[in-house]
This record gives C-alpha cells, sequence and structure tokens, in this order.
C-alpha cells in the first residue's frame, strides 16, 4: 500500500503489511527432519563404533554414510526450493557473508555432504569388491580403508553444527518469541540424536545385542529430553505474552491441540517405553516399531513447533 510519494527523488514510501498466513509449511518440517537424520546417524554412528567392533555391525561402515547421504540430499534439495529463485544459492558460495547464518550454514553443509559422500563410496568399496572393481579409480589405489578413519572424525565434528545451525536461523526471525535460540538448540540436537538412533535401528537386523540395546538406550534417552523441552515449553513459557499466544494454538481447544499430543505420544512417549523395555529383552520388531513410530511423531512435533508461531498476527 503506497503511503506517499516523495517528487524531488521519486521515491516511494510504502508501509509494512505483515504477510498472512504460514510461509513456512510442510516443506520446511521436511527440511529439518531430514537434516536431523542425516546428522543424527554420523552422531549415533560415532557412538557405536566407539563402544563396539566394526564386526559387530558388519554393514554399518556403508549403511551409515548412505543413509545420511540419502537424508542430506533431501534436506539439501528443499532447502533450494524453498529459496524460489534456486541461483540464489549460487551467490552464496560466490559472495559469501560469512556474518550470515545461512551462508555459514550451507558452506558446512555442503562439506560436510561431500565428505559423507566419500566415506559411502569407501565403505561401499570395502563391503562390495566387485563394486571397487569397476572404479578405476579405487583399482589404482590398493587400500583405501585407512582413508576412512581419517575423515571420519571430520564428519563427525562438522554433524554438529550442521544440526544445530537452523536453530540460529529460527533464533534470528524477528517476532518469534517461541523460537529462542538455547532451547532451541537443545531441541535440534535431541531430534538428530532421536532420528539417528531410530534410522539406524531400521537397519540393525544383524548386529549384536549389545549394540541394538545401545541404540535403545540413545533412542530412550533422546525421548525423554525431547519431551521434556517440549513440555517445559508447553507449560512454562509464561513470561512472554507472545509465547502465550503462540501456545494458545496447541493448549486445550487450540487449532494444532490433536497433531501436537499426536506427535508427544507417537513420537516420544510411546518410544520411550519401548525402547526402555528393549533394553531388558531384545525384541526387534517392537524396537523396529518404536523407531517408526519417532520417527513420525518427531515429524508431526516439528511440524506444529514450525507453524504455530506464524499464525499468530504480527501487527
Amino acid at each position: 500500500m503506497v503511503e506517499n510519494t516523495i517528487h524531488a527523488t521519486q521515491a516511494v514510501v510504502t508501509l509494512d503489511v505483515a504477510l498472512p498466513g504460514i510461509i513456512w509449511g510442510w516443506m520446511i518440517t521436511l527440511n529439518m527432519w531430514a537434516k536431523s537424520v542425516g546428522t543424527g546417524v554420523i552422531l549415533v554412528g560415532a557412538f557405536l563404533l566407539y563402544r563396539h567392533k566394526k564386526e559387530e555391525m558388519p554393514n554399518l561402515r556403508w549403511i551409515m554414510p548412505l543413509i545420511s547421504f540419502i537424508f542430506l540430499n533431501i534436506f539439501l534439495l528443499f532447502t533450494l526450493t524453498d529459496l524460489h529463485q534456486p541461483y540464489r544459492m549460487i551467490n552464496i558460495f560466490l559472495h559469501p557473508h560469512w556474518t550470515s547464518a545461512i551462508t555459514v550454514g550451507a558452506w558446512m553443509a555442503s562439506l560436510f555432504t561431500g565428505l559423507v559422500t566419500v566415506l559411502m563410496l569407501i565403505g561401499g568399496f570395502d563391503a562390495f569388491p566387485e563394486f571397487r572393481k569397476k572404479c578405476a579409480f579405487a583399482n589404482k589405489v590398493r587400500d583405501i580403508s585407512p582413508f576412512y578413519e581419517k575423515i571420519f572424525p571430520f564428519v563427525v565434528f562438522l554433524a554438529i553444527p550442521v544440526t544445530l545451525y537452523t536453530a540460529i536461523i529460527m533464533a534470528e526471525s524477528s517476532a518469534r518469541e517461541l523460537w529462542q535460540a538455547p532451547a532451541e538448540v537443545m531441541q535440534m540436537m535431541w531430534a538428530a540424536l532421536l532420528a539417528g538412533s531410530a534410522a539406524l535401528i531400521l537397519v540393525s537386523g544383524n548386529w549384536s545385542r549389545e549394540s541394538r540395546r545401545d541404540l535403545a538406550l540413545v533412542l530412550a534417552i533422546a525421548t525423554f529430553f525431547s519431551f521434556l523441552m517440549y513440555m517445559g515449553e508447553y507449560f512454562f513459557s509464561f513470561k512472554s505474552s507472545e509465547a502465550e499466544a503462540t501456545l494458545a494454538y496447541v493448549h486445550s481447544g487450540g487449532a494444532y491441540n490433536t497433531e501436537f499430543w499426536f506427535g508427544m505420544t507417537l513420537g516420544f512417549i510411546i518410544p520411550f517405553f519401548l525402547a526402555v523395555s528393549n533394553m531388558k529383552s531384545d525384541n526387534k520388531t517392537l524396537l523396529r516399531f518404536a523407531a517408526i513410530l519417532a520417527l513420525v511423531g518427531l515429524y508431526m512435533a516439528k511440524d506444529v513447533w514450525l507453524k504455530i508461531p506464524q499464525m499468530l498476527p504480527l501487527s
């Protein structure tokens, strides 16, 4: 809406009007969910490799980077799609502004994905020798396995900021009181551990019982503290009137009340009890069921938490 025109400079002065409706929708939810899986499998996989011999988890060295590679590319694809003008991404690399969390995150995510790709290829060459014979480069190198151990620490290190930088972007959003940096950072970390352990549980059929018990332990801890974080926000965000008004959408009778509690129940409460019980009795079917519920519930929880602050009128 044009307020007035300054004839001397022909400059047009306009009034800022808040954009109505939800701008960050399912695409950003899927973006964050996929990022949690892609980074989480690396973090949880590193924990397993530290705790157990690789012979106890025969396919971990190649299935871990493969899962990460798939979900990181889903994350990057929807990040690129959300820009609406994808060529903007080129400017992030050609003309970077290092004070921007988006720029720093894009560089780290790209480097992280590149290193994960190398790990996936090395792990694949080791697991499938016939595949290595078809690769001319791999045949020129007698033993490429040691490169895995040299690259892996850098991949684990990068997984942490890659999974956390989205929290900084959300916290920088003006007039979104619910997205506070400390809480969002912890939510992102617990989401990565939850999603990573759940994804690895689904491929752990031929692993040792001890390694599956550790996966169940990580899943139980991640679901417990994720639920605790959300409940803390749900019951105690009373210092800000905007946060209270935002949370009205998930409180009793709110528009997102049902989806919120479905997410809490499916994603955190049920998987927690199933994971704890599985630490005593090794039941692969129940543990996989818990993993699937955790992934579905995590998506629902992230979807609600992303949308409800945007429903509050800013003007």
